[in-house]
């Protein structure tokens, strides 16, 4: 949809029409159209015909009412030039995605009312969507010749002078923010890439020595001309201005990295290594400094030597030596050794020693949680989790995976008492798509838990706060709606969950066992025999369960030798055989 719409219709579109003829009820307007301040009869009795059915049409776009189009369109015969009408008319048209008449209406709008900035504004970013950048420049232009004072439309002119390459007028538009806002580093820096895409070197590095000079005792300017310099092959100027930085701030990070990269570019590796080692294996230098370093030698690494693990594990811990207890150091570490694929408990080790001096350290925890949860840890999971709560009592996947470790280990009182402290322990108000499905997760086994229990009101409780944090979560739509015919209730709405999980997976043959069996309570039984089959065909290794149920389903659709010869499998797989045996007994169900 075409950007013309980014202004609210009821300001923009309502306001001009108090601006022209026709009685003053700017004041009615100022509330929502359905609870104006004075009553309708009122306000028909003092309003023009044009102003009422305008303020209609308005009431009804806001409304989204279909009838608004066509209230427009007589408004537009009766005063063909009323600017507010082709703004709304724009706006209609947009909506129902006819960019060309929007913009033909809007263009109208603009030309009836040149000093409607609301318009004007709208008009030239439309000109910008559709790449008519003369036509967008002549309209901001416009633009502040109103407003002298928004130097976030110079901005927007600068990068459309930028786009029909005018350097000329872009420097020109440069100089007019500074005389608006004054003179500025941004400014400076910004014209100064319009000096380096103009290709005048000279005038470039005036700008950036004018701000080094400016700013003598600021290593970080000094930096900056050097990396200027290097770029521009000035290697020895470049040199000069590292060594000063260096000399106001030894341990100046970006100096640092600049005078080794001026090394490398040089050829001088031996002096580029004895840098990269001084800073590394320093105490003095400040960790950041360090981290950098490290994936600098990790890049050169790959490319240089291979991706010699053994180097930069040997380089990993000479720098951690140099600071022991130091969580982004170790954390690095363990995420190299997982890219490099090496063994899983060597990456827990790493994770594990960042958490002996740093407990509450959250990444490490997290993710040592997850590797111990792949492999099948339970009770590691369980300690962690619990350990993490402590130090992070507002995390829920610590509380997730410490239920999902008690679930694993048929635990289930104290998995429902995790999932329950959890939800209680955290606000889900805010929750991002994660913690939502979390949530979701955490309720639908709160409920799977209480129905095993026979609480069955609390289960179906808990399905539906387990919807309402995600509505296609298909484990529970399918547990929800096996349930509810297992009680043979709410059938109807049992079906509908079902059939939503084959919408999602129609193969899975639990989702369509479920569905089969909601069709035969309804007593919907050759639907049920069709979906019956296509769970035999998608399971692999059925359960007494389902050749129970195929058995039930084809005694009522008059199958009576088929069915018997489910049963017997229901009762070679382990199901009731005494039940199941008098089914095949009696030929009958009951």
């Amino acid at each position: 949809m075409n950007k013309i719409i980014l202004f609210a219709i009821a300001l923009a579109a309502i306001a001009p029409l108090f601006a022209i003829g026709g009685a003053r009820t700017g004041a009615a307007v100022d509330q929502k159209c359905d609870t104006m301040s004075i009553s309708a009869d009122s306000l028909l009795k003092e309003t023009p015909l044009f102003d009422r059915l305008y303020l209609d049409a308005v009431c009804r776009q806001i409304d989204s009412d279909s009838t608004a189009f066509d209230l427009l369109e007589q408004c537009r015969k009766m005063r063909p030039d009323a600017a507010e009408v082709y703004y709304s008319q724009a706006i209609a048209y947009a909506k129902r995605g006819n960019d060309s008449l929007s913009i033909e209406y809007m263009r109208r709008a603009a030309e009836l009312q040149p000093d409607n900035d609301n318009y004007l504004e709208n008009v030239a970013e439309t000109y910008i969507h559709q790449r008519e950048y003369d036509r967008a420049i002549e309209a901001y232009e416009q633009l502040y010749a109103h407003h002298r004072d928004r130097s976030d439309v110079l901005e927007i002119l600068v990068r459309l002078y930028d786009a029909k390459k005018d350097y000329a007028k872009m420097l020109s538009t440069v100089d007019r923010m500074e005389q608006a806002d004054g003179p500025s580093e941004d400014i400076s820096f910004m014209r100064m890439g319009i000096y380096e895409q103009q290709g005048d070197k000279k005038n470039a590095y005036r700008i950036l020595k004018a701000l080094t000079d400016d700013h003598p005792n600021e290593p970080s300017y000094k930096v900056m001309l050097g990396n200027w310099l290097m770029q521009h092959d000035r290697k020895n100027e470049a040199f000069k201005w590292f060594e000063s930085a260096l000399q106001d701030d030894k341990q100046n990070e970006f100096a640092l990295n600049s005078l080794y990269d001026y090394y490398r570019n040089t050829g001088d590796d031996a002096k580029a290594r004895q840098l990269r080692d001084d800073i590394l294996f320093s105490k003095q230098t400040d960790i950041k400094t360090k981290l950098s370093m490290l994936q600098q030698a990790i890049r050169e690494n790959e490319q240089e030597q291979g991706g010699d693990s053994t180097i930069v594990l040997d380089i990993f811990d000479r720098v951690m030596r140099t600071a022991p207890h130091n969580a982004d150091l170790s954390n690095l570490k363990a995420v190299y050794m997982r890219l490099k694929k090496m063994p899983q408990d060597s990456i827990n080790a790493a994770y594990a020693h960042t958490l002996s001096f740093e407990p509450d350290n959250l990444s490490a925890r997290l993710t040592l949680t997850q590797n111990l949860w792949e492999e099948k840890k339970w009770n590691e999971v369980v300690d962690l989790c619990d350990k993490g709560i402590q130090y992070t009592p507002e995390e829920l996947m610590f509380y997730y995976f410490m239920g999902l470790a008690y679930v694993q280990q048929d635990k289930d009182a104290e998995a429902y008492d995790a999932f329950k402290r959890g939800l209680s322990a955290v606000d889900l108000s805010n929750a991002d798509e994660t913690q939502r499905t979390m949530a979701s997760d955490m309720y639908g086994l709160i409920g799977d838990i209480s129905y095993s229990n026979g609480k069955y009101d609390e289960a179906f409780g808990a399905y539906e706060e387990a919807l309402k944090m995600k509505a296609d979560n298909v484990q529970v739509l399918n547990n929800y709606a096996y349930y509810l015919s297992m009680q043979n209730t709410r059938l109807d709405s049992a079906a509908e969950m079902s059939l939503k999980t084959l919408k999602e997976e129609p193969t899975n043959a639990t989702f369509l066992d479920t569905y089969a069996w909601i069709l035969f309570l309804q007593k919907r039984y050759d639907e049920a025999k069709a979906y019956i089959d296509l769970t035999l065909a998608n399971d692999k290794d059925p359960s007494n369960v389902l050749w129970e149920h195929a058995g039930d389903i084809y005694l009522m659709t008059g199958d009576k030798q088929k069915a018997v010869e489910y049963w017997q499998k229901a009762i070679e797989s382990g199901g009731d055989k005494t039940q199941l045996e008098r089914k095949i007994k009696t030929r009958k169900l009951k």
